[in-house]
């Protein structure tokens, strides 16, 4: 990390090296104008990109002075933090200002005294460390931040999916059915509800074992993802061998008709159930409400209309679809 010395004067640069190369601090540039200091920076010369520590800067110089070269300087992201030192042979205050207004931190008066120097240039490199560290610290903390919101995402989701099948659990289901319903009623839409249940699935587990079980709840739930189109639609594990199917913005005809793609899909899959009582495959019975735009109802209100339609549909032989109309 260098020092960099901008001064028109050779005798103003070798007294400043001087000094500082006495104090130990050998990495040291010098340059004679404005314009070197521009090529210098932005690695136009033979050494290349130089990692700056600090700068010190004539005030008075031909051609570009002291504090418009500063003002450019600063201009640049990578050494908005480097502090420059203006070396000036005035104290008057309206430089000092214009010159602090450039983004200089300090200046120091012509003749130099070297114990003033080494003060203020210890000083700023201070300021310039501590700066440093600091924008790290805030950067890593940054990170860490991030790091913990994509886990707590990450956590937050795993809060809504069912462990075993991989679509949204009970939980992710009321809060789900909760606001689209608070949607249908903004937007005087219909919302659908399916709720389906595996027939017999006590004595498919009894059959098979409670493995085989998992696999079947797991092709049932693969299979209404795979029906399931819409962005908006979604699906969710009920409880035990029960599920749920939330269709916004879809009317009765329509949610019927999903609802039956569901119910053949299931069968079509051919889930060997030996011991069912309706088929020697694993069959699903299904019932479906629809909420229309004007009735005042709750989630609670369509889940027990769901219900009402799926006893229907085991009552009437299962392995069939029955819709139910809101009261």
């Amino acid at each position: 990390m260098a020092i960099i010395i901008v001064d028109d004067t050779i005798f103003s640069l070798e007294v400043l090296k001087a000094f500082l190369m006495s104090a130990g601090y050998l990495d040291i540039i010098t340059v004679q104008s404005a314009t070197e200091l521009y090529e210098l920076v932005d690695g136009h010369l033979e050494r290349g990109i130089v990692e700056i520590d600090l700068i010190l800067m004539d005030v008075v110089m031909p051609e570009i002075d002291g504090i418009e070269a500063c003002r450019n300087v600063k201009k640049r992201e990578w050494l908005v933090d480097v502090p420059v030192i203006m070396v000036t042979a005035t104290t008057e205050i309206d430089g000092l200002q214009l010159a602090f207004s450039a983004g200089a931190m300090d200046y120091i008066k012509k003749p130099l005294d070297r114990v003033e120097l080494l003060a203020r240039v210890r000083s700023a490199l201070k300021l310039k460390y501590e700066t440093y560290r600091r924008k790290a610290r805030e950067a890593e903390l940054l990170e860490v931040t991030c790091q913990l919101k994509a886990a707590n995402e990450r956590l937050q989701n795993l809060s809504f999916i069912d462990g075993l099948t991989g679509i949204a659990n009970r939980r992710r289901f009321d809060e789900g059915l909760l606001q689209e319903c608070r949607r249908s009623k903004r937007e005087n839409s219909p919302l659908s509800l399916i709720i389906l249940d595996i027939d017999y699935f006590k004595a498919f587990n009894d059959t098979y074992g409670h493995l085989k079980g998992d696999d079947c709840l797991k092709k049932v739930a693969s299979t209404l993802r795979q029906v399931l189109k819409r962005p908006g639609d979604f699906t969710a594990r009920y409880g035990g061998e029960e599920f749920a199917v939330v269709l916004p913005n879809t009317d009765d005809v329509g949610a019927a008709m999903i609802a039956e793609e569901l119910r053949v899909r299931i069968e079509a899959a051919n889930i060997m159930h030996i011991n069912s009582m309706i088929a020697d495959h694993v069959t699903v019975s299904i019932g479906v409400v629809t909420r229309f735009p004007g009735q005042a109802d709750t989630p609670d209100d369509l889940i027990l209309a769901a219900d009402r339609a799926l006893y229907h549909s085991k009552h009437e032989g299962r392995n069939r679809v029955s819709v139910e109309r809101l009261v």
